[in-house]
């Protein structure tokens, strides 16, 4: 996945930190026995789900045939490193 800039986009990126800040809270709260707290935090991570995915809607996100361009990719170069290998 690293060659396909799988997750490395801004919508990636901040969805993924909103999540993790609730994640935080929420287990923050959940140890000091706060029920309103961890579903505050709970809720944050919700949050981080939809920018992330708004973000990508709006075009910060990774591109429709990003993966079918990798593919194409990776079979040429395997291909040709099997002709040389010959």
């Amino acid at each position: 996945m690293a060659g396909s800039s799988h997750g490395h986009t801004p919508a990636a990126w901040t969805g993924v930190m909103i999540a993790f800040v609730g994640f935080c809270v929420s287990g923050a709260f959940m140890v000091m026995a706060q029920p309103a707290g961890f579903w505050a935090g709970m809720g944050i991570v919700v949050v981080g789900g939809v920018v992330g995915w708004i973000m990508s809607a709006m075009g910060m996100g990774q591109p429709k045939d990003a993966h079918k361009d990798f593919q194409e990719a990776l079979a040429q170069s395997q291909a040709a490193a099997g002709a040389t290998k010959s």
